[in-house]
């Protein structure tokens, strides 16, 4: 296993970043099932990096079939401290056009997964800190590089996640829209929860592909989302190329030791079990 690695987690088109050399493709098994796709690991920037399709290769795999505690342990397991996500979205407000990018720095949970979204339960109680659920230097890495390499980034916002897979009735994305809230996407919550406790620094290029429904003059249409996918995914990898390199060698920022203080159960009543499963996420607290 090889420490300190970059985690790299969105759309299949992404592992064709031009300098993402020595590939090799790894398959991890976890306690929690399959994870999404094999891992794609190899350099990238002067950094070990870690490539995952979210949905599989050929997106095979719904959002609310994503397994991301089988897709965050396995990074965890290859020595990520870091995932750069990559991810599409819907606007909520008229500011943020398609093919703009939101550096959001929050999340509104509006999914019925929350025992998926944790490695905990089975005998051992925790609670992490997640009232800001975006590792903010890893955020402001993604911005700075954004801006510089010309795209039209915004600093912070909201990601309402939803189940899907249909997209938001007109209700429901007006009262997105009127809450002020500012981007919807169906992905990036689980993985920012487990990303959390697995004390790995997350943050992610919210990209958007469309206007939701909201404005009524503006209908989605699949071909539209997949127009603007196209679109995104240039601009994706090269802001992804250039962030690598910008990120610290050593994992010492505060989501590293996010377990220090949430682990509730006393030691001497963890189930042998659970310990073995957990072993790449508390390892350290044994």
């Amino acid at each position: 296993m090889i420490k300190h690695r970059i985690g790299i987690i969105g759309g299949t088109g992404l592992y064709n970043i031009e300098g993402f050399t020595g590939q090799k493709w790894v398959k991890v098994k976890t306690p929690f099932g399959a994870p999404s796709d094999d891992f794609l690991t190899g350099k990238l920037g002067g950094r070990d990096v870690v490539f995952l399709a979210r949905h599989g290769r050929g997106h095979r795999i719904l959002p609310s079939e994503l397994n991301h505690r089988a897709n965050i342990w396995a990074m965890k397991k290859l020595g990520v401290q870091w995932i750069l996500s990559v991810s599409a979205v819907g606007s909520l407000q008229e500011k943020y056009k398609p093919c703009d990018i939101v550096v959001v720095d929050q999340f509104l949970d509006r999914t019925k997964q929350s025992l998926n979204h944790t490695f905990f339960g089975r005998g051992i109680v925790a609670h992490v800190a997640f009232a800001q659920p975006i590792c903010e230097e890893l955020r402001k890495i993604l911005l700075q590089t954004a801006r510089a390499c010309g795209a039209t980034a915004h600093d912070g916002g909201t990601y309402v996640n939803m189940e899907g897979p249909a997209f938001s009735t007109r209700a429901e994305s007006l009262t997105n829209h009127r809450a002020g809230y500012d981007v919807i996407g169906m992905t990036n919550l689980g993985e920012a929860k487990c990303a959390r406790e697995a004390e790995i620094a997350y943050a992610t290029l919210a990209m958007s592909t469309d206007y939701d429904c909201w404005k009524e003059e503006e209908h989605v249409t699949l071909e539209m989302i997949i127009a603007n996918l196209h679109r995104n995914a240039g601009m994706g990898k090269k802001v992804v190329a250039a962030a690598v390199s910008k990120i610290p060698a050593e994992p010492n920022w505060p989501c590293h030791s996010a377990l220090k203080t949430a682990i509730m159960t006393d030691k001497k009543f963890w189930p042998k079990k659970t310990v073995t499963q957990l072993k790449p996420i508390i390892g350290k607290y044994l």
